[in-house]
């Protein structure tokens, strides 16, 4: 909006207080930190459960794979010519053999239910999720065979084991004996302490050769699933619908979207829920814009009348009280934008300072999944809510700008 010279000096001048106009200005100042509060809220709840859903997809995607084939029975005998299938189709980047089984684990009199994990050596150590997480010990140590096994913290430290420790995984479907089934129990050294992020599978997860876990289990060479990733996730069905036409009878297709539907659907319908929630704050916001600017507009009555007798125009006030309601909006977004992301960049120091000072645990990991507060910012979001206050505010100011250019100045100054 291109101002006059004279049209930028007013509107500079009703943008700082006057005498006896701190109050307006007072109002002013509130609606700019309404503004700022509002896109800074916006962008931290928006960035945050953007985070958490990549944090959790990648962490779930990194340890199930896109997609897993299920035997209709028990286990994948002929795993081998299910896995060719796969890797033959086009999309589809690899397709793992893995055995998961929930046992137990005992170590210096302390018990623990566990998920007992079976994979190949060579993809165990290719595991980004796993590889890049090891706390202690080496994967490098686990091998088919050396009785190594690598544990996730949380169930390291509910058990008290380190990196050396002689843990005792319990198989209560062992061989059978005259007397009935003989429980199965194996002691293994753990070799490695890793941690993914997500709470539930640092407590659960006992990661070790397919082998050994085939003997612990007494299954032969069958496994339990084999893991299956595309080239996008997003496109799994499509891509897997020839491996599922093939192996009709034998086997099913289960995706992620599956798997987890009802966590991210929660998490899309909260998300939704949120941004609807926190743009009244940018509504409140901007009616105080409007009512700031509906008293600079009573306070400025006689003024705006002289202007007009001196040939200003009925657009010129209009575009001057313009200027002024969405220079508030825009300092408020700027604010808001420079609040929201210094908040982002210390979001941890922030939540373990309120957590030392109040006493309490606002992150627990067992209940966030997450073990730290995540936060992924998109671009588009953030131009989108900037945008949006930008125009709310521009929004505000023409009911005011009308009414000044709407005053009658032989009204105003008849007795004057």
């Amino acid at each position: 909006m291109i101002l006059s010279r004279y049209e930028r000096m007013i509107a500079k001048r009703y943008l700082l207080p006057g005498r006896g106009e701190a109050f307006i200005f007072l109002v002013a100042g509130i609606s700019l930190v309404a503004v700022m509060l509002g896109v800074a809220a916006l962008i931290i709840v928006m960035s945050v459960m953007n985070g958490f859903r990549a944090e959790l997809f990648d962490k779930i995607v990194g340890l199930n794979g896109h997609a897993v084939i299920q035997p209709v029975g028990s286990n994948l005998p002929d795993w081998r010519n299910i896995a060719r299938i796969a890797k033959q189709t086009p999309g589809v980047t690899s397709a793992l053999p893995l055995i998961e089984q929930p046992l137990a684990v005992t170590y210096s009199g302390r018990t623990e239910g566990i998920l007992v994990r079976g994979m190949r050596v060579e993809d165990i150590r290719s595991n980004a999720t796993i590889g890049s997480k090891v706390l202690m010990g080496s994967l490098n140590s686990i091998t088919a065979g050396s009785g190594r096994v690598a544990i996730g913290s949380r169930l390291a430290e509910a058990l008290g084991a380190q990196v050396g420790s002689q843990i005792s995984i319990f198989n209560p479907l062992g061989q059978a004996t005259p007397f009935g089934t003989v429980p199965r129990v194996v002691s293994y050294t753990v070799g490695a302490i890793f941690e993914v992020g997500v709470y539930d599978y640092d407590i659960k997860y006992i990661i070790m050769p397919i082998e050994d876990a085939q003997t612990l289990l007494l299954i032969g060479d069958s496994v339990g699933m084999i893991e299956v990733n595309t080239v996008d996730p997003d496109r799994v069905n499509a891509i897997l619908k020839p491996v599922e036409n093939q192996i009709a009878g034998r086997a099913v297709i289960t995706t992620w979207q599956q798997m987890n539907a009802q966590l991210f659907q929660a998490l899309a319908v909260e998300r939704v829920a949120m941004f609807t929630v926190l743009s009244i704050i940018i509504l409140v916001a901007v009616f105080n814009i409007l009512s700031s600017l509906i008293m600079l507009v009573r306070a400025k009555t006689r003024d705006i009348a002289i202007l007009r007798t001196m040939g200003a125009s009925r657009f010129g006030l209009m575009k001057i009280f313009m200027v002024v309601g969405t220079t508030i909006g825009a300092l408020g977004v700027v604010a808001g934008l420079a609040l929201g992301f210094v908040f982002l960049f210390f979001r941890q120091s922030i939540v373990d300072f309120v957590q030392l000072v109040t006493g309490q645990n606002l992150w627990d990991p067992s209940i966030r999944f997450l073990t730290e507060l995540p936060s992924k910012t998109d671009p588009v979001e953030v131009t989108t809510i900037a945008l949006m206050a930008l125009v709310f505010s521009f929004l505000a100011t023409l009911y005011p700008a009308f009414k000044a250019a709407s005053t009658d100045p032989v009204q105003v100054l008849r007795y004057e």
